[in-house]
């Protein structure tokens, strides 16, 4: 199994103290969190995308260009690239710019993004954003993989034997699809052979088993081999220490204070006691053996092989937060290493071809398109 620090970069009080950051404290906390992540030993490092308040990651290659510059093993990933609200062509160069600057560290995950607001922002609407996500994804792609594209797509102007520079450096870059709710995303994912990435941290485990289970239905659907099919899932929260008492203790204020801000936002929790959300929610909360039974409850349900944990202290001290990952590093991660797989490609850059360690990259007959592309011979 495969372990990723993920942060949103939200920019809001801590939940515990009520203190606010400025953004460039925050910036510099992020950058601190990914070098203690490579320190601590973790295969990745995630950073979201979003285009609202209260976030500071409308930039993901910016942030992770700089986090390149300062590690040297542990791979990049975006948690995920918004690329409905953006153009693929300008996405393309930017990221093809970061795996260079990475040595092949990237991984993206995509997906619609959450937010009203943010739809507004790029004039996105809720009735064309599959389309939008799903016909961008496309022309990415074959900008990735070809040298020169022809396309008439329908949400930008049309490319004719076109040439996108830098080239990138991994033939392909792996993506991944982030789910939370719909099938839309995860059936896209299983058309092309991708992996699933499942968000994973709202609501309790069965809308996002169910999901999982259609993707795999859809993975055989479109003719790919089911033992290459891949599953990552994210956690609600996470803070272990030697005792359950000990960590639900050190929990409670954060908790409390998340609690305090959804009734401030006169949202309805899904979970009313922390006692709830260390029961019920994907949270690792708890003794090493405590998270390792329940990733491994999770697994049953998921078959997943890359786990993700939150990289902010969210609440906790930086102290306390900083003794929890070790403490996942030294006694939690070596034992789901050991009994569940990692997956079935190579974690290294893929520098060997576009079908390298990985499912078919043919698109199917079966799949419909939402654009009409022209491939270049």
């Amino acid at each position: 199994m495969k372990f990723l620090a993920i942060t949103l970069i939200a920019h809001a009080p801590d939940p515990v103290t009520g203190v606010l950051k400025s953004t460039g404290e925050r910036f510099r906390e992020v950058i601190d969190n990914a070098l203690l992540a490579e320190e601590l030993g973790f295969d990745g490092f995630g950073v979201g995308e979003r285009h609202e308040r209260p976030f500071l990651s409308s930039s993901p290659p910016v942030v992770l260009s700089h986090i390149a510059a300062l590690t040297t093993r542990i791979r990049l990933f975006t948690a995920v690239t918004t690329l409905g609200l953006l153009d693929p062509v300008r996405a393309f160069e930017d990221y093809a710019t970061l795996d260079h600057l990475s040595g092949g560290r990237l991984d993206l995950i995509i997906g619609k993004g959450n937010g009203a607001a943010q739809r507004e922002l790029f004039h996105v609407t809720p009735e064309d954003q599959w389309d939008r996500n799903a016909e961008s994804y496309e022309l990415f792609r074959r900008i990735w993989r070809q040298d020169k594209v022809t396309a008439s797509p329908r949400f930008r102007p049309e490319l004719t034997q076109a040439e996108v520079w830098p080239r990138p450096l991994q033939r392909p870059v792996r993506v991944w699809h982030g789910s939370a709710t719909s099938r839309e995303s995860v059936d896209l994912a299983a058309r092309y052979g991708d992996p699933l990435f499942s968000a994973n941290v709202t609501h309790p485990i069965e809308p996002y088993a169910e999901l999982i289970r259609h993707y795999r239905e859809r993975w055989e659907h479109y003719g790919h081999d089911p033992a290459l099919a891949v599953v990552g899932a994210g956690t609600a929260g996470y803070h272990a220490a030697r005792t359950s008492q000990e960590a639900i203790a050190a929990y409670r204020p954060v908790f409390e204070g998340y609690r305090t801000l959804q009734q401030r936002l006169g949202l309805e929790p899904v979970f009313t006691s922390l006692e709830d959300f260390v029961e019920r929610s994907s949270a690792l909360i708890g003794s090493p053996q405590q998270v390792i039974d329940k990733v491994h409850r999770y697994h049953e349900r998921f078959g997943h092989s890359v786990l993700h944990l939150h990289a902010d202290a969210g609440g906790l001290t930086r102290r306390r937060h900083r003794a929890s990952l070790e403490l996942f590093q030294s006694e939690i991660a070596p034992v789901l290493r050991r009994d569940i797989p990692d997956p079935p490609f190579p974690w290294a850059p893929v520098l060997g071809g576009p079908t390298s360690g990985r499912a078919p990259d043919h698109l199917p007959a079966t799949a419909p398109t939402s654009a009409s592309f022209t491939a270049d011979r």
